[in-house]
């Protein structure tokens, strides 16, 4: 998913004008009616801000004392926002985070832990399905989900039927996946892509399969139960696993990164077979399909073998610094997002699952063709503790790119990437 990059621009004038109204992580909060304002900030992503709108009409309703500013700014300059309205102390009261950047939000001092008083850890723990614990730092909440998020495999069953594959049998290994692919690819004389069997990429979907499935389905635990080690070369399965991952497009040619834009540009235009996407995606290609289309769980390695799966979310999070008025505010609001009325409604209109651990084995969810399979991969999803997901994801991308490239040896490359994602770890962990 190419949602984790972001770069410095200019604060536009509408924010400018937002942050001079008084958007503020600060206490003082009431005005003469003693109606509380908080601010909510999210990235811009059409669904989640259309739905969020109308909970904060819905919450207001219910609660005329709190008034909800919402803003949202677009992906690429969404941290960079925050970074520079924090250190102005002209931040939001509660921020929309991906679960990954929290460690490095904790250590910037953008954020709080979630209180005690409102919601213990050991609440927090019982509510939510297990891999929500990824957003525990140094045994502390820092954000609560409203949804998460899980992988599945979609299926082009136009183009299965147009290369002569049963249309409603998706594979189901990996060997079957590449072997579907490789029919349903076309090729230039020059070797570009008119076609791809497979949307293979590393900054989507793609550095996170290989983490988190690949690794794991070749009998690889990728860190340790810490999170301080590395452990992708702790047996030669590791290198095996991402020769496996890394040879789809470089000795197979089912599919490429670049190809239209990314990969679900590709699969929603009609020329790619399969992706592997989460369930965010889901409404952008009820949208833009003009094709039938499927989604089934991840393949395996072997039929019967280990089964795994990436979960992933994006916590609230309350500002460090927001207390009194505006604090009890907040958790007001934070209640209301994370309550499992919101979470049936959040499925129903963005498109991703309930967090709530009580929801997770909810039938009308479980035997959904679509959202099904997604809930089914809860089961065997792990989220990845990241310490600081934006070098860790580039350094990553970065070495596919001289194996691809420049043709940089597999093996080598590999136990540098190993060195280089451990280095990373040990700079978090030491400057702790």
């Amino acid at each position: 998913m190419r949602r984790h990059l972001y770069k410095f621009l200019a604060v536009p004038l509408a924010v400018i004008l937002l942050l001079a109204a008084g958007c503020s992580n600060s206490n003082t909060g009431s005005d003469s009616k003693g109606k509380v304002t908080i601010t909510y900030w999210q990235y811009t992503f059409p669904s989640k801000v259309k739905e969020m709108n109308t909970l904060i009409q819905k919450f207001e309703k219910e609660n005329p004392d709190i008034k909800v500013v919402a803003q949202d700014f677009p992906y690429e300059k969404y941290n960079q926002k925050i970074a520079a309205a924090m250190n102005a102390n002209k931040g939001p009261d509660i921020m929309n985070l991906y679960y990954g950047w929290l460690p490095q939000y904790e250590k910037k001092g953008y954020i709080q832990p979630i209180p005690e008083d409102f919601m213990s850890t050991k609440q927090i723990d019982q509510y939510y399905i297990p891999m929500v614990k990824s957003s525990k730092i140094h045994g502390k909440y820092y954000g609560l989900p409203t949804a998460v998020r899980s992988l599945a495999l979609f299926w082009n069953k136009d183009l299965f039927k147009k290369a002569g594959l049963d249309p409603n049998k998706p594979p189901k290994t990996w060997d079957e996946l590449i072997r579907d692919a490789k029919k349903m690819t076309k090729r230039k004389s020059n070797g570009q892509y008119e076609q791809e069997g497979f949307a293979w990429n590393v900054e989507g979907q793609g550095y996170h399969t290989f983490e988190e499935v690949f690794l794991r389905q070749w009998g690889v635990t990728p860190f340790s139960k810490d999170g301080k080690k590395v452990q992708w070369n702790a047996s030669p399965n590791g290198l095996k696993a991402f020769k496996y991952w890394i040879n789809m497009t470089k000795k197979h040619h089912i599919g490429d990164q670049n190809f239209l834009q990314n990969y679900n540009t590709a699969f929603q235009a009609g020329k790619a077979g399969m992706m592997i996407d989460g369930s965010f995606d889901i409404a952008a290609i009820k949208d833009a399909a003009k094709f039938k289309w499927g989604v089934t769980t991840l393949p395996v390695r072997n039929e019967g073998g280990v089964k795994s799966n990436f979960g992933s979310y994006w916590t609230n999070s309350i500002a460090k610094g927001v207390n009194g008025k505006k604090l009890k505010a907040s958790e007001k609001f934070l209640k209301f997002l994370t309550s499992e009325q919101t979470q049936k409604e959040w499925l129903d209109k963005v498109g991703e699952l309930p967090a709530s651990a009580s929801l997770a084995g909810d039938k009308s969810i479980t035997s959904d063709p679509v959202y099904g399979p997604f809930v089914k991969g809860l089961k065997d999803a792990h989220a990845t503790f990241f310490v600081d997901e934006e070098k860790e994801r580039n350094d990553i991308n970065n070495a596919i790119q001289m194996i691809l490239l420049k043709n940089a040896p597999v093996d080598k490359t590999f136990e540098n990437l190993v060195k280089s994602q451990q280095a990373i770890r040990d700079n978090y962990y030491n400057s702790q």
